[in-house]
């Protein structure tokens, strides 16, 4: 029942004090993201933890002013793959046998299908369907951090063309996708701190199917 109860603890802190964030801990939500499932293991982002802040002052603006990106200790940047290049797949399964000790040719089959697969989407669903990828992670990290007592802040609101410009994700082959802060709440100053967390009735979201 930790999870669940570290699940109550988090919300998503609207304040942080400015206090670091021990690198072991964050080391553990990075090892979480990295562990977390994703379509046929390809893994299609990448994570950017930015301390730099000089460069968090230039995202602020970019996030909305949202006072997070200036208040955490850690700012994480989830940015998945543009599209599924024969070259991120094959490379993918190149190192997957690899590791495996298998022969190239033991995934062929696999392979060709998913190349198949992508090659009837259309650029813009690839991307799409990368970025639910990263949202996995993204939500797996935001569990790791909770179970280290670390607040997160999970955000979608900002201009994802200024920030892909910043970063140069584009010159990556990567779109961003989700912020996430990590820092520790301000409870002296946060509105949302002492609140009941509310979510809505089970039976008004889960459906059995009998």
């Amino acid at each position: 029942m930790s999870l669940l109860t570290d699940l109550q603890w988090r919300y998503a802190t609207k304040k942080m004090n400015g206090q670091a964030v021990s690198q072991d801990k964050v080391d553990y939500i990075l090892e979480a993201a990295s562990l977390a499932p994703t379509s046929s293991g390809l893994q299609p982002f990448e994570i950017f933890v930015i301390t730099n802040k000089e460069l968090l002052q230039q995202i602020h603006p970019i996030a909305y002013g949202q006072q997070q990106v200036l208040d955490a200790s850690h700012v994480l940047v989830f940015a998945s793959w543009d599209k599924y290049t024969e070259e991120r797949v094959n490379g993918y399964f190149k190192f997957l046998n690899a590791e495996r000790g298998v022969p190239d040719s033991a995934t062929d089959d696999y392979r060709n299908r998913l190349l198949g697969m992508f090659g009837a989407m259309s650029e813009e669903d690839q991307a799409a369907h990368a970025a639910k990828q990263a949202y996995i992670a993204f939500g797996v990290a935001i569990a790791a951090a909770a179970e280290q007592k670390v607040d997160a802040t999970p955000m979608e609101g900002f201009v994802k063309a200024d920030l892909d410009k910043l970063l140069n994700l584009d010159a990556k082959g990567l779109k961003s996708a989700t912020i996430l802060p990590l820092g520790y709440r301000d409870e002296a100053n946060d509105w949302l701190v002492n609140l009941k967390k509310v979510r809505r009735p089970k039976h008004q979201f889960i459906n059995e199917i009998k």
